[in-house]
């Protein structure tokens, strides 16, 4: 079996990514999973959250945040399909916040179920990009 697998990770905009990797943490609908080489097929959706490209020893590569979108598995391949994915070493802390504010703001003033809906999303969608902030922080103080 191989040791490394290929990964991209896609957005509507553009690829963003593809490399081989060793182990890659993916946010599901249903709960994170772990992709390795040889993983059995597998197509999930993804809730918003953190993304993790890790070595055999664990040991936290890279993370992208990911709004949402879809994961194909295959036993050489995973692929991301995110409507929003973003290097979470690169998010803004103070953007990430106005997000959340304003994403709560839109969910009081809503007025129908529709409206509702997407509000609810765009808060659980902010509330997720200001928890990895802080999870990428603490983990960067914890090595310094």
């Amino acid at each position: 079996m191989a040791d490394t697998f290929a990964f991209e990770i896609v957005t509507p905009a553009k690829p963003l990514l593809a490399q081989e990797a060793e182990l890659v943490i993916i946010p599901g609908a249903a709960g994170d999973f772990g992709v390795l080489p040889g993983h059995a097929p597998l197509l999930s959706t993804l809730r918003p959250g953190t993304i993790q490209i890790r070595d055999k020893t664990l040991k936290i590569l890279e993370q992208y945040f990911v709004e949402g979108g879809f994961a194909e598995v295959t036993p050489e391949r995973c692929t991301i399909l995110a409507e929003e994915a973003l290097r979470v070493a690169e998010l803004s802390r103070d953007d990430a916040e106005a997000r959340v504010k304003r994403a709560h703001d839109a969910l009081m003033l809503s007025k129908n179920l529709g409206v509702r809906t997407q509000a609810e999303r765009d808060v659980r969608a902010a509330e997720a990009m200001v928890a990895a902030i802080d999870a990428y922080e603490s983990g960067v103080l914890r090595s310094h």
